[in-house]
């Protein structure tokens, strides 16, 4: 107990010093779980009082949505990678009048020659061969099908790539979750750059398929460390009435776009790597410029840290750095973490965080198979590769800017159910037009394609909002990587649907429909969290709910008081 602390403890009754602290700390251990809605309620005060969203949180939003580009084009590459150019088999007939083999050769002028009815697996009835003896490609674009001929009895060997992709995003999606509650938000964030950097480069000299596919499984491990953690990371430093603006920010869909074009101009698969990895490795530097989350470091004790990030805050922001006496007091004697190491047990074991989880997930799961297979399915759509690559994304950008509005305005749960409601409506007329034989069925596809698109990326932004403003700081990351993951096996569907929807029409959209309507379902039975603090501890079930009055931070002179009229009444 602070030395101030026990002057008033003497100065408020003849009851002796011990009894007080005695009754203060039972008082206190009593009042621990209404006690942390008064903490995180002080913490997100303390980013108001240093200046709410300026000039420091501004650095670190332009600093963190820029580097969102490695990720991006890192998870979207097989969009273009995996694009099957046209193609033609090579093979021998036997001429009639000579009675020799010759090879069939038709010159890449003629317009027919990359026609669908050249596109056979097996050759006609007078070859002398049972099978291709080479494919020939179209030379404006290379992709992996080119590179490693994979068509034929090999073309579901890129949807298998993307599968495996996916596959390293499910698993540092645990992994990181964990990593960034323990070792911090960000030395895992800059781990994930790293880890990109690095696969990047090593894919882009890939000599086979099969080792084109394991790099892409470390790459997507490492995409989905950055996207675990980068979001967290940002909403922890934005004050409550401002932290919507994170999903506003339309980072993803803007580097999407560009990704298109960058696409057209280099139109290989190894370059787009390279540059992925050129543009990823100068924001390594930004190590020394980019602090460790605050509220992290309160949460695990490490209060002078904290102390440090928030008066540089301050400074950055030029407002004066507010008295930290009260936040060393409140985590000393209030919070008693102990250091305890969170993992995915607290939450599996926890009745309320379980339900949330289960509920989030549903939509998770929606969410990422919903948006991953429009997404790598542009190729199924009518007109240009890379018009509709671009329109696939440049319909996020709005869609983010709306999620910011709608989120402020009538709350994440809304905002998601409405949303994802219309996108998984607008999947089913995708379905109904593809089996149909309308005129118009063409347009309407990319038409309502691209609503769907629009409603499931922006229904997605509202979802991680509002998972972010569930968990506790404590196991936030667990809880969101959690979710994360989850979304990596809709994500790993996906590919494969995509492609077993090429035998039979309609099925992709009819189960993105099914699944984004179910998710809307699940997000009615979820608690709003528009304007209210996070927490920063677990509470238990018996007290989850139940917080200080009006938020407020107890008074040391009240509580000592009402022990010494308690003591009295007992005597008497």
């Amino acid at each position: 107990m602070p030395d101030y602390l026990l002057t008033r403890l003497r100065s408020k009754s003849t009851v002796s010093v011990k009894d007080q602290l005695l009754q203060y700390s039972r008082h206190s251990r009593e009042l621990n779980s209404r006690t942390m809605s008064s903490v995180s309620a002080y913490l997100e005060g303390l980013i108001d009082e240093c200046g709410g969203l300026s000039t420091f949180q501004l650095i670190l939003f332009t600093i963190v949505m820029v580097t969102k580009l490695s990720a991006t084009w890192s998870m979207l590459m097989m969009a273009f990678g995996g694009a099957v150019p046209g193609w033609e088999c090579v093979y021998e007939v036997s001429n009639i009048y000579t009675n020799q083999s010759v090879s069939m050769n038709i010159s890449t002028n003629d317009a027919n020659f990359f026609n669908s009815s050249y596109q056979q697996c097996h050759p006609p009835e007078n070859a002398t061969a049972d099978k291709c003896i080479e494919f020939r490609f179209e030379a404006n674009m290379n992709t992996v099908v080119n590179e490693w001929a994979l068509v034929c009895d090999k073309d579901s060997l890129t949807s298998t790539i993307t599968t495996v992709q996916m596959a390293g995003l499910l698993i540092s999606g645990v992994v990181s979750g964990h990593m960034a509650d323990i070792i911090g938000r960000k030395p895992t964030f800059f781990i994930s750059l790293l880890i990109m950097t690095i696969f990047n480069v090593l894919a882009g000299f890939s000599v086979s398929w099969e080792m084109f596919a394991i790099l892409r499984f470390f790459l997507g491990f490492g995409i989905g460390c950055y996207l675990t953690v980068f979001y967290n990371f940002l909403i922890e430093f934005s004050p409550a009435k401002r932290r919507a603006i994170v999903t506003a920010v339309p980072a993803w869909g803007f580097w999407a776009c560009v990704f298109g074009f960058v696409s057209m101009w280099l139109h290989d698969w190894k370059y787009l790597h390279f540059a992925t990895a050129i543009l990823t490795f100068p924001w390594m530097f930004c190590w020394w410029i980019i602090p460790e989350s605050f509220r992290y470091l309160v949460s695990h004790n490490r209060i002078e840290e904290a102390e440090d990030v928030i008066r540089r805050m301050a400074r950055m922001n030029g407002r004066p750095v507010p008295d930290l006496k009260r936040l060393r007091f409140l985590t000393e004697e209030d919070m008693k973490t102990d250091d305890k190491k969170y993992t995915i047990k607290d939450l599996v074991f926890h009745r309320t965080l379980l339900k949330q989880t289960c509920l989030l997930g549903v939509g998770w799961l929606s969410c990422g198979y919903g948006y991953y297979s429009i997404s790598f399915a542009v190729q199924s759509l009518s007109g240009n590769l890379y018009l509709n690559m671009f329109l696939l994304s440049a319909v996020e950008v709005p869609a983010q800017i709306i999620t910011f509005f709608l989120a402020n305005r009538f709350g994440r749960q809304k905002t998601a159910f409405a949303l994802l409601l219309i996108g998984g409506l607008s999947g089913v007329v995708v379905a109904a037009v593809e089996i149909s034989d309308l005129d118009e069925k063409d347009q309407l596809m990319n038409a309502f394609a691209l609503t769907a698109k629009l409603c499931v990326a922006s229904g997605w932004s509202a979802l991680m909002l509002l998972t972010t403003e569930t968990y506790p700081t404590v196991v936030r990351n667990i809880g969101f990587g959690l979710n994360n993951s989850i979304s990596r096996v809709g994500a790993m569907i996906a590919p494969k649907i995509i492609y077993l929807n090429k035998h039979t029409p309609g099925l992709m959209y009819f189960l993105f429909g099914g699944l984004l309507v179910t998710s809307a379902c699940c997000t009615l039975f979820l608690v709003e969290t528009k304007g209210k603090h996070m927490e920063d501890l677990i509470k238990t079930d018996e007290d989850n709910g139940k917080t200080a009055k009006d938020h407020e931070i107890p008074s040391i002179d009240k509580i000592v008081s009402d022990n010494i009229i308690s003591e009295n009444k007992h005597k008497l």
